[in-house]
């Protein structure tokens, strides 16, 4: 990608608040929120695009609830919340307007610790739930990862997809709610309907 003039400036500007910020990511493109700065663990080569949000908010003195590994890219508009456990592996490349979450605002299973329709959302407990995301995952556009996901190693998830589940390790997952549509055939090296 080519750059004009002012291009490059900012991108100067973007370098040096990044190693202001996190010594150990290659770049951060501003505005980005923060919040929960000293919960949060960064690997080296970490980039994001601009607009992107993350939270990490510890339940029962959890020391670090958000784990991010080496070489991640987040591209524009990426907010990950993280009370728990979220856990981004390695090399793992996001588009842009993703939602990440360990969490969420009450209980709807169909058990007994469903919430109240009558009680306010913000009054709610919380549900929350590890999620774990493995090297080499490529999530696409405005997809959103809720409470007590696991999503395998190398690993697609389609644009625009609502994922409920685990999705298994080497497969492409699509759809609202998120399923399995192809998986790698490594004999014959290539991906394969199911």
């Amino acid at each position: 990608m080519r750059y004009g003039f002012i291009g490059i400036i900012e991108l100067i500007c973007f370098w040096i608040r990044t190693k202001l910020l996190f010594r150990n990511a290659r770049l951060i493109r501003f505005p980005f929120y923060i919040r929960g700065r000293q919960f949060i663990r960064v690997s080296t080569g970490f980039t994001t695009g601009s607009g992107c949000r993350l939270e990490a908010y510890p339940d029962d003195g959890i020391t670090v609830t958000l784990t991010i590994g080496k070489g991640v890219q987040l591209n524009d508009y990426v907010h990950i919340t993280a009370m728990n456990s979220v856990t981004i592996g390695e090399n793992v490349l996001m588009a842009s307007k993703i939602y990440i979450s360990d969490c969420c605002h009450g209980f709807y299973d169909g058990g007994e610790k469903d919430s109240s329709p009558l009680t306010p959302p913000m009054e709610r407990n919380y549900k929350i739930s590890p999620v774990k995301i493995g090297n080499n995952v490529w999530i696409g556009e405005s997809v959103s990862i809720l409470p007590g996901v696991t999503i395998g190693e190398g690993s697609i998830i389609g644009a625009n997809s609502v994922v409920t589940k685990s999705i298994p390790e080497f497969t492409i997952a699509a759809g609202n709610p998120a399923r399995v549509i192809k998986r790698y055939n490594f004999s014959r090296n290539c991906w394969e309907k199911i």
